[in-house]
């Protein structure tokens, strides 16, 4: 058994809190930036045209990621409204951070005629190193914790101002599960990044097989149902894979079918 006695807030400075689930979504966007970039450079993209598309992908996918926390949740946001517009921003979903980011890229992309798919790609290998980076916040807040576990690993918080349970019976790491599933996702598409000719590819096989995982280590999470036994996100996981993986072959074959004549 393990314990995670650190409280979730870094630092106070009068009214003003530092966490740690801020501190490590931060660092996760800057990772994610400086890989964006490293992409574009390789693929002859401007690195002006990374910090503003990365500018307003951060700022709509926090909104997104913001109102799908708060539908997950709604029974206990529709009896405390107050807490809906709270600037703690300690809830937030990483479906709704990908949906927003991506209406803010093709919003971006059609505004400015640049291709979308070619941006997304640029941030394929960006998004689950940074989200791997903000579970690290999430392990120490203890949000999105576990089910009950009986593993020798099973976590324990014990931090007063933990979002968990507090001296609980062990729990599985649910957010170390998927920092490390986000790694290997991260792995994967690192490495396949040169392979891929075809624009979209690269980033719909990086949102199959982070869904497939999400699908599986959602099960292990105490997560409010949302529909045929299904927590939220593993309804949106299994949408995303049946979506994303007839999409990227259609994307191929497009590119290798020419028209004859």
């Amino acid at each position: 058994m393990f314990t995670i006695a650190i409280a979730p807030v870094l630092l106070r400075i009068g009214h003003l809190e530092v966490r740690w689930y801020g501190v490590m979504i931060a660092l996760g966007v800057v990772a994610g930036l400086f890989i964006a970039l490293k992409e574009a450079r390789r693929k002859g993209i401007a690195t002006d045209l990374i910090y503003d598309v990365a500018t307003w992908a951060i700022i709509v996918g926090f909104l997104g990621a913001r109102v799908f926390h708060i539908l997950d949740f709604w029974d206990y946001y529709s009896q405390n409204p107050g807490e809906i517009l709270s600037l703690r921003f300690s809830g937030l979903a990483i479906y709704g951070a990908l949906v927003g980011g991506l209406v803010a890229v093709a919003a971006y992309s059609l505004w400015n005629k640049v291709s979308f798919w070619k941006l997304a790609d640029v941030a394929a290998p960006a998004l689950p190193l940074g989200q791997a980076i903000g579970r690290i916040g999430c392990l120490i807040n203890g949000c999105n914790y576990g089910t009950r576990t009986t593993l020798p690993w099973g976590v324990v918080w014990t931090s007063p101002y933990s979002m968990a349970p507090i001296n609980d019976v062990p729990r599985h790491p649910a957010q170390a599960y998927e920092l490390l599933w986000t790694l290997v996702v991260f792995a994967v598409v690192w490495a396949m990044r040169k392979r891929f000719q075809t624009d979209g590819v690269l980033l719909l096989l990086c949102f199959a097989l982070y869904s497939a995982g999400r699908v599986f280590i959602s099960f292990l999470r105490e997560d409010t149902i949302a529909l045929f036994g299904l927590r939220q996100a593993q309804v949106v996981g299994v949408a995303v894979v049946v979506v994303a993986l007839p999409l990227a072959y259609y994307l191929t074959r497009r590119r290798t079918v020419q028209p004859s004549g």
